[in-house]
């Protein structure tokens, strides 16, 4: 595996460059299913956050330790700890959200995301480098889920996180609480991303060719 080069860069290649639903396309169960609402994206992408991090740490600590023949094992046993932690405060501090989530808080055990950075990140890497990636990840999870979830919320409910954004005399689209209407924003979101991730690469194909074509101008 690469060396990280700088924490900083990778947290960052979370959030956009290896966004892990955007890019990746991974954790598309949950993206669909909770973010009929800004809250319930939030609390879906904090919780991630909390199995994230709280793992890659954990992994990272353990990886000198932990044979080879049962990581994946150790892995789940890890990840399950934080999800039944974050599952049962929600359950305490937050009854509603947790029933509006669902089965989809203990699912986050069986997340590939989560799974996979264990794998391929945290059990290979120092625990500083763990945790920025694990917080890059997340947060590009979050990111995901919010802008889904806001999206769908405004145009089904004509609120944001509860709040009347239109007044009464707004229709709401009703479809875009529904499963249809996760699967339209995810596509547009999907292609709105692509487009500005094409035009960035565009942008700096043209920057180079110009800096090749000043240097044999000079020569």
């Amino acid at each position: 595996m690469k060396q990280p080069t700088s924490s900083y860069q990778e947290m960052m290649k979370g959030i956009w460059r290896d966004n892990p639903v955007f890019v990746q396309v991974l954790g598309m169960c949950p993206m669909l299913a909770v973010t009929n609402s800004a809250v319930n994206a939030l609390a879906m992408g904090l919780a991630t956050l909390f199995v994230l991090v709280g793992s890659s740490f954990l992994v990272s600590i353990m990886r000198l330790w932990i044979p080879k023949q049962v990581r994946i094992s150790s892995y789940i046993i890890i990840i399950a700890t934080f999800v039944t932690i974050i599952d049962y405060s929600l359950l305490a501090v937050f009854p509603k959200i947790h029933k509006e989530l669902g089965a989809f808080i203990p699912l986050i055990t069986a997340n590939c995301l989560i799974l996979g950075r264990q794998e391929a990140f945290a059990s290979r890497t120092t625990v500083r480098f763990a945790v920025m990636d694990a917080l890059g990840m997340s947060g590009g999870f979050l990111f995901a889920l919010m802008a889904l979830g806001s999206v769908r919320e405004i145009l089904g409910e004509g609120a944001l996180f509860g709040v009347s954004l239109f007044g009464p005399n707004f229709e709401p689209w009703v479809i875009m609480i529904l499963p249809p209407g996760g699967f339209l924003t995810l596509g547009l979101i999907l292609l709105f991303f692509n487009w500005v991730t094409e035009k960035r690469r565009q942008a700096q194909i043209n920057y180079r060719l110009s800096l090749n074509s000043i240097e044999e101008s000079r020569v």
